[in-house]
């Protein structure tokens, strides 16, 4: 009989097996490793102060609070596992990149300066508009068509991938059990959890985390509640940028919803796609990859010349107000929701996972997540 079961293990599933295990709870991450899984396609922008959400969003409070929790996590990863946690701090341009693109420069910088004064972020001194010829010297293969450009030096970036495996790793010795298997049903007894219906057989457990991610609506009937997350779909193509020094170039981020995340192995990654209609089908488009090297080429014209390594497509869990769905599943003892985070969840999943981790053992979560809760819906 384990404490508590978790099915799920992207990113916020990994992170609440975790949490758990971390605390010297008996946990075990169910986990059948789904195609498509969004953790393993995400960009892993870490940069909310620099967002279009406004700052009376309760997103935007609660990804403040998710990122300024990653130096921490990172740290503690970094002693008890023996692999990189992928996380860096590169900064971020914002970038204006034609004339037609200044008025909404101009908008966010003004919403900024608004989030600035009223909730001290971005730090003025990490914020600043800077001259288009030092944003092409920070990123040498920037468009000359570019006329205005913002540099934040605090912001983030994160490999989904790299961070899993290190949430899991350490996870495993703090005692985490992984089964690499279906979770069927969670099974009830009366109003209580009492386990998992899995492909491999029974599982008893006290207490389970739904956090499947696009996949999490699926237990809804079991719990008594609609789960309203559905997939959609995200592609995103990594360039090999060959012999140039990439590591210190910072993300690039124009006015179309499109990013450029350079990395340190000569790799850049250019995204994404958000395909609303896409249902479970985590496949390649010819549409959605001439949308991405578009828009990067646009953008960063001096990549054309990279190699097309790999298009990767993620199934994003986007919830029906585009909010987290996190914490207890009311009238049902034992059960917890971990899910919805849509394309923030490499922003946000790590300290969701924590703060669901703290609820699924009784204690008070650090954040106050009752916006986030199911029954709002």
């Amino acid at each position: 009989m384990y404490e508590v079961a978790v099915v799920g293990g992207g990113i916020v599933g990994s992170s609440v097996a975790y949490h758990l295990a971390r605390d010297g709870v008996d946990a075990v991450l169910v986990d059948r490793e789904d195609d498509g899984r969004a953790t393993a396609a995400g960009a892993g922008i870490l940069s909310p102060a620099t967002s279009s959400r406004t700052a009376d969003d309760a997103w935007f409070e609660f990804a403040v609070e998710a990122v300024d929790y990653y130096p921490e996590l990172v740290d503690a990863l970094e002693a008890e596992q023996d692999g990189d946690p992928g996380y860096a701090r590169p900064g971020l341009l914002s970038v204006a990149a034609t004339d037609a693109e200044v008025e909404d420069f101009e908008a966010a910088l003004d919403r900024i300066e608004r989030r600035q004064a009223e909730l001290g972020r971005p730090d003025p001194d990490a914020f600043a508009e800077i001259p288009v010829e030092e944003a092409r010297e920070r990123f040498p293969p920037l468009a000359d068509s570019v006329r205005r450009a913002a540099h934040y030096e605090n912001a983030g970036r994160v490999d989904g991938r790299l961070l899993t495996r290190a949430l899991r790793r350490a996870g495993e010795n703090h005692g985490l059990a992984i089964e690499h298997t279906d979770a069927r049903r969670i099974r009830l007894e009366e109003d209580s959890v009492a386990g998992l219906d899995t492909a491999d057989g029974r599982l008893d457990a006290e207490r389970v985390v739904v956090a499947g991610g696009a996949w999490s609506s699926a237990f809804g009937d079991q719990l008594g509640v609609e789960i309203p997350v559905e997939p959609h779909r995200g592609q995103i193509a990594h360039l090999d940028a060959g012999d140039r020094e990439t590591a210190d170039w910072p993300i690039v981020s124009p006015f179309r919803g499109h990013y450029v995340v350079p990395w340190g192995d000569d790799r850049v990654v250019a995204g994404a796609t958000r395909e609303s209609d896409s249902g479970f089908a985590p496949r390649r488009t010819a549409g959605g990859v001439r949308e991405v090297l578009e828009e990067c080429l646009r953008v960063a014209p001096g990549l054309a010349d990279a190699a097309l390594d790999e298009i990767r497509v993620g199934l994003r869990p986007v919830s029906a107000d585009r909010l987290p769905v996190l914490g207890a599943v009311p009238d049902v003892e034992g059960a917890y929701l971990a899910t919805g985070h849509g394309a923030t969840g490499l922003q946000l999943g790590p300290y969701s996972g924590k703060l669901v981790a703290q609820a699924a053992v009784g204690d008070e979560p650090a954040t106050d997540v009752s916006a986030f809760g199911i029954d709002r819906f």
